[in-house]
């Protein structure tokens, strides 16, 4: 323990610090400057480079590590980045814990291609996944509908709670797609308060969801409305109503520790985006190298199945390198912000 508390850890943050993204990059940085400036014996070493959300950086940036001799590597909000910096990592045989990369191939192939890829953020199906599975338990004793906006978004949500509910032994009353962005949706309403629906799950954005929770007050239907994640970029013109739900996951900000919470208040830094992600992925880097047994060699050793403590809580992989656990969940507008909500 002695040699590990001198060791000093060294870990490669890759994030788009140039183009569209870095915004977001910033974020990633000063999410894992400040878990580096606050873990103490060992104490943590920062190489960041900039991958610019590319195939080119993606690569730069895992030259650089490998030149550089990290540890382990987190970060990546790039599909394109991520997926051209792997093989350069695998070869030397240097773990990536990808903060913002959504795409379920990254993981899905890795028996194939032998990266070693652990995912501290949701795969692209956890939200269909959790909507018709939360959905489904809620609903059992409900007239619900599915309606969805012919977007590819949309039609997948939507069929993904379908599929749920008839797995269940459910039957929506209603099925249909309207028309997005329309100035009124009281033709849909209409149809859905004539099948006698008193719940609808909707796959589209928040301004279509808005304006339906309008128009079913205005003809006295008594409607429960749900959708996914989409909600989150809350309509200006037409606010939600009040009891619409939502699937999608916490807030970064309303599950952060403690400890971390104090160090990003003793250094000014705002928990927006993927500052929170970013510290916890540099946490579980560390404790994984303190760990291994080598505290001094490149992390290489499988991350699957062991729980590791961080400032989003407890951190679990399941064999593929995605969260062990769906991070969504079920949340319910009260007039001003969205609440968690109790489900069966």
């Amino acid at each position: 323990m002695a040699g590990q508390a001198a060791a000093e850890i060294r870990i490669g943050l890759a994030a788009p610090l140039s183009g569209p993204s870095a915004l977001l990059g910033e974020q990633m940085r000063a999410g894992a400057e400040t878990a580096a400036e606050a873990l103490k014996d060992p104490a943590v070493t920062l190489e960041i480079a900039d991958d610019s959300c590319t195939g080119a950086g993606g690569a730069r940036a895992a030259r650089q590590f490998v030149a550089a001799r990290v540890q382990a590597v987190v970060g990546f909000l790039c599909g394109e980045a991520i997926e051209a910096a792997l093989p350069i990592l695998k070869e030397a045989g240097i773990a990536t814990i990808a903060v913002g990369v959504r795409l379920d191939s990254l993981t899905d192939r890795k028996v194939r291609t032998g990266w070693s890829v652990y995912r501290l953020g949701p795969r692209a199906d956890s939200e269909r996944e959790a909507a018709g599975r939360l959905l489904s338990r809620l609903w059992q004793k409900d007239l619900f509908a599915i309606v969805d906006d012919g977007t590819i978004y949309g039609r997948e949500i939507s069929e993904s709670v379908r599929l749920a509910a008839e797995q269940a032994g459910l039957k929506p009353v209603f099925v249909d797609t309207f028309r997005p962005q329309a100035d009124n949706q009281i033709g849909m309403i209409g149809r859905l308060k004539r099948a006698g629906a008193t719940h609808v799950f909707v796959g589209g954005d928040a301004g279509d969801v808005a304006v339906m929770g309008r128009d079913a007050a205005e003809l006295e239907a008594d409607l429960v409305i749900a959708a996914g994640e989409t909600l989150r970029a809350l309509p200006g013109d037409v606010p939600l109503a009040a009891g619409t739900l939502m699937v999608a996951p916490p807030e970064w900000r309303e599950t952060a520790d403690p400890v971390a919470s104090a160090a990003f208040a003793e250094r000014n830094v705002l928990v927006l985006g993927y500052v929170l992600p970013a510290y916890a992925a540099v946490e579980v880097a560390r404790q994984a190298i303190m760990e291994s047994g080598a505290p001094d060699a490149a992390l290489s050793e499988d991350l699957s199945n062991r729980e590791f403590s961080t400032a989003l809580g407890a951190v679990k992989f399941d064999a593929k390198g995605d969260l062990a656990e769906n991070p969504y969940r079920l949340f319910r507008f009260d007039g001003t912000g969205f609440k968690p909500t109790v489900y069966p």
